[in-house]
């Protein structure tokens, strides 16, 4: 009566095989951690002695998957960054200038001479020398205005025209702005996600929070300073047009020049125009080299549209300075002595090898669409990270240990196989945990703790059904049989109604929370597996050796 195949045998202890070896690299986790990290190494810069030592210490053929340490585990840094995405309205109206100015310039007979007032802020101006061309001028700026591409602003455009005596006002519409916002908010997720993988850091936590916030967690960087000068940086790259240079930082530049110092020259300073020829969104690849003179430098290449655009210029402004701007700081401005085509240049500077480094890596993310204001930051140090495995290795085995010796007072024989089930569960967590390469954080730590008293709960429901079936004077080979069957819908029941919990808890929350929704989910998977098949296979394979006549659970 008790029998289980051949082949679902094989299928057991085959999981079971293949979840301790998932779960194997954990108990050697520095070395591990060593190998793959060199391995990563390696395939980026390059084979070393010291690099292929590291490598061999974990065998190739073994898997290599670890669970991840969280940030109060492994310490590192925390921010919560505010992103300022008003700043985004002004750059949006001074790309649209460009287009505006050509439009009204070739209906210059109808509405007169055209020009932009510096007044800044969200809005762009722009004066008429006719006013008698205002409702040709409206009409024409109001035919550039485009459909805007969103579920939360379909029929609308994207900009709104007045006119105000002889000004015409042009702003975004609410819709446009806040197609925007969202548009700022992901770009900035994606560019703060890149450069944080550039780094090489292991499992970072990057995240939208409301509106306009960016919740970043980085395990295992030094301080959270270090991390704002990764992230913090905008990066902002430019070609600009020079037109001329000057002592002065306040010198008049007029409305469509800026002045920006000059990063090698201590006191010398740039009068630029403020329209750039082609900016770093069109850069394609960065990588630190060496100039000409073995000093550090960058090189970096255009995509097709920044080549055919940066091309054009060189072609036509031969003889002509031309200014690298990073940051509101003129790297240098080399004199175009030929047409450049092909989309690539270097970058050359007083630089380190370092310098260079980090900002090749900026470059290659990308510029942050707005500026982000830090509203809090902390640094969790290694050392209390290590508090918190130890105090979560404690809770562990106290709870390990205590659910053992009830099971073991409380059923005899039997609660030893539960026993035996329940460590086979742990491991099974772990290695499903390193095969999906989780993070483990301490409430992940809780949900595993609270893993071990739910492990044991379906194993009790089918002990205790044995007992009662055992009443009835049916053979032991039958009792055992009917308990697994009749204690299996209040087991399913019960695991399933948690397992939701578990789903809702992760859909629905945040970093920690999501950490104890995961332990919590796959542990109760892997506890219904053990206590329905494990323990079960166990106690026959212990029946179908023995043969007791008379069994006492």
């Amino acid at each position: 009566m008790l029998n289980i195949s051949t082949f679902r045998r094989i299928m057991i202890w085959g999981l079971v095989a293949l979840g301790l070896i998932l779960a194997l690299p954990n108990v050697f986790y520095t070395r591990v951690e060593q190998h793959n990290d060199a391995l990563a190494e390696i395939e980026a810069m390059g084979a070393t002695p010291e690099r292929e030592a590291a490598a061999a210490g974990w065998p190739d053929w073994m898997p290599a998957s670890l669970v991840n340490l969280g940030l109060d585990l492994r310490g590192g840094a925390h921010l919560l960054a505010e992103v300022q995405v008003e700043d985004v309205y002004a750059d949006r109206l001074d790309a649209m200038w460009p287009e505006i100015r050509d439009a009204l310039r070739d209906a210059r007979d109808e509405v007169g001479t055209i020009r932009r007032q510096d007044t800044g802020g969200d809005a762009l101006r722009i004066r008429l020398g006719d006013p008698a061309g205002m409702p040709r001028a409206l009409e024409i700026v109001r035919g550039l205005a485009r459909p805007i591409v969103s579920l939360g602003g379909v029929g609308a455009n994207d900009i709104e025209v007045a006119g105000q005596g002889t000004d015409i006002i042009v702003t975004l519409s609410d819709e446009e702005q806040r197609a925007t916002d969202d548009r700022t908010l992901q770009q900035s997720l994606e560019i703060i996600r890149r450069r944080v993988d550039e780094v090489g850091t292991r499992e970072p936590t990057i995240q939208r929070q409301g509106a306009d916030r960016i919740l970043i967690q980085v395990p295992g960087i030094g301080s959270a300073e270090e991390l704002k000068a990764l992230i913090g940086t905008t990066a902002q790259l430019t070609f600009n047009p020079v037109v001329g240079r000057t002592s002065e930082a306040d010198a008049p530049a007029g409305a469509r020049n800026v002045v920006y110092p000059s990063l090698d020259e201590e006191g010398v300073y740039y009068i630029i125009e403020r329209s750039a020829v082609v900016t770093g969104e069109e850069l394609t690849d960065a990588q630190p080299s060496f100039d000409q003179n073995g000093r550090p430098a960058v090189n970096f290449r255009f995509n097709p549209t920044g080549a055919r655009k940066f091309g054009d210029y060189t072609a036509e402004n031969i003889g002509s300075p031309f200014a690298i701007v990073l940051d509101e700081e003129v790297i240098s401005a080399p004199v175009i002595q030929d047409h450049i085509p092909g989309g690539s240049g270097i970058i050359t500077g007083n630089f380190t090898v370092e310098e260079s480094t980090q900002l090749a890596i900026l470059l290659r993310a990308g510029a942050l669409p707005a500026e982000l204001v830090f509203l809090e930051e902390r640094t969790i140090g290694p050392e209390l990270g290590q508090d918190s495995i130890d105090a979560g290795k404690v809770a562990t085995v106290v709870a390990f240990a205590g659910v053992l010796v009830f099971m073991a007072l409380s059923y005899g024989l039997f609660g030893l196989f539960a026993n035996v089930a329940l460590i086979l569960n742990i491991a099974l967590l772990f290695g499903v945990l390193s095969l999906i390469g989780a993070t483990l954080t301490l409430p992940g730590i809780a949900g595993i703790v609270l893993t071990v008293g739910m492990a044991v709960d379906a194993n009790v429901l089918i002990f205790e059904r044995i007992r009662e079936e055992l009443k009835t004077a049916r053979g032991p080979a039958r009792a055992i049989e009917l308990g697994y069957e009749k204690a299996l819908s209040a087991i399913i029941d019960a695991n399933i109604t948690t397992f939701i919990t578990a789903v809702i808890l992760f859909a629905m929350g945040s970093g920690p929370v999501r950490g104890f929704a995961v332990t919590l989910g796959i542990g109760i998977l892997t506890s219904v597996f053990t206590a329905i098949f494990v323990t079960r296979l166990l106690i026959v394979m212990w029946f179908e050796r023995r043969r007791p006549k008379t069994i006492e659970v």
